[in-house]
């Protein structure tokens, strides 16, 4: 980086030569100092281009003369700042992309079914599957909404899809009033032992093993434990595979 100091002192002792010049990258214009070496007027004119540096503020000074390195720097400059707002912007897209979907669809429905209009929370309720099909508060209360309003078939439909999407509360589904119709239908208790989906689990082709009378008596517990409420339904099985082992 050229230092306006160095090239007015070499102006004002080296000026007649034009080595001002050479250290400024002005080759040709060192050059023609040389030529007029002889005339002696490349040395009036090194002192006064020595003067003309010194009164240069360093800013001026490095845009005549420095300008590659600003250049550079400049452009090192815009790639860190690019480099940095490169992550900034990829962390904000997947933040976005990773937010939730505003459902309205959902939010009305939740007030309709709080205002008991169930028929228009159902309606409210569809509308938001369109937006996530496998919402499961949306799935859990239609199946409320259908048990209200007695539609069994939709009602243990939307309560197995709730189940398969990730609701695992058994005592909500034992003890939640608006489910209080589907519970007395006598297709109940198979739809419990399935895990309270429609479609039971798949069973293996395997042949039962014989099960002795103390193996069927821990069976027997673990399904007690089950209806209680302390186990459930896939970790009744989980217990049994264990035993059967």
């Amino acid at each position: 980086m050229k230092k306006k100091i160095v090239a007015a002192a070499f102006g004002f002792f080296l000026g007649a030569f034009g080595v001002h010049r050479f250290y400024l990258g002005q080759v040709g214009l060192g050059i023609l100092y040389i030529l007029l070496s002889v005339t002696g007027i490349s040395a009036i004119l090194g002192v006064v281009d020595a003067i003309l540096f010194l009164s240069m503020n360093d800013e001026s000074f490095d845009r005549k003369y420095n300008k590659h390195i600003r250049q550079a720097e400049d452009h090192g400059y815009d790639r860190r700042a690019r480099h940095q707002e490169a992550p900034r912007t990829a962390r904000t897209e997947r933040a976005r992309q990773a937010a939730p979907r505003n459902n309205p669809h959902k939010t009305s429905g939740m007030e309709r079914y709080k205002d008991y209009d169930f028929e228009g929370a159902i309606k409210d309720f569809t509308k938001a599957l369109t937006i996530n099909p496998r919402d499961v508060a949306v799935h859990f209360n239609l199946a409320c909404s259908y048990s209200i309003t007695e539609n069994k078939e939709k009602a243990f439909y939307h309560l197995s899809k709730a189940v398969e999407n990730g609701f695992d509360n058994v005592d909500k589904i034992r003890e939640h009033d608006a489910l209080a119709f589907l519970r007395i239908q006598e297709e109940f208790d198979q739809f419990a032992n399935n895990g309270y989906r429609l479609n039971p689990v798949a069973k293996t082709t395997n042949p039962e093993p014989e099960i002795s009378g103390d193996l069927l008596e821990q069976i027997k517990r673990l399904g007690e434990m089950r209806e209680k409420g302390f186990l459930t339904q896939n970790e009744f099985l989980e217990q049994k595979r264990k035993l059967l082992r």
